[in-house]
């Protein structure tokens, strides 16, 4: 239960889950968050940092650079379906479809 409520509160906040959106899509770094998104490095990387520790992401380092992803397949079940739900919300929603434009 622990893992199920750290997920949900790491998707409390509109731009999480559209810096969850985004890393569905695929493997970005925080300047490529920062641009799409429109928002300064400090919140893309707290963003992103919490949606690692609520278990949405894997990190790896290029140098001094931090590249996010989600691993569907390292995810648990539970975390699976949200994830799911997220896809399905982002689909009717114009403002996460934007941002899939502009990532492209």
């Amino acid at each position: 239960m622990d893992e199920f409520v750290k997920a949900a509160k790491s998707l409390s906040d509109p731009q999480r889950v559209r810096v969850l959106n985004l890393l569905m899509q695929r493997e970005c770094c925080v300047c490529q968050v920062m641009e799409v998104l429109g928002i300064t490095q400090v919140n893309a990387s707290r963003y992103c940092h919490a949606l690692l520790n609520a278990g949405f992401l894997r990190m790896h380092k290029e140098g001094r650079w931090r590249h996010y992803r989600v691993d569907v397949n390292a995810c648990s079940p539970a975390l699976r379906r949200i994830l799911e739900s997220v896809r399905e919300a982002a689909k009717s929603d114009p403002l996460m479809r934007a941002d899939i434009q502009r990532l492209v």
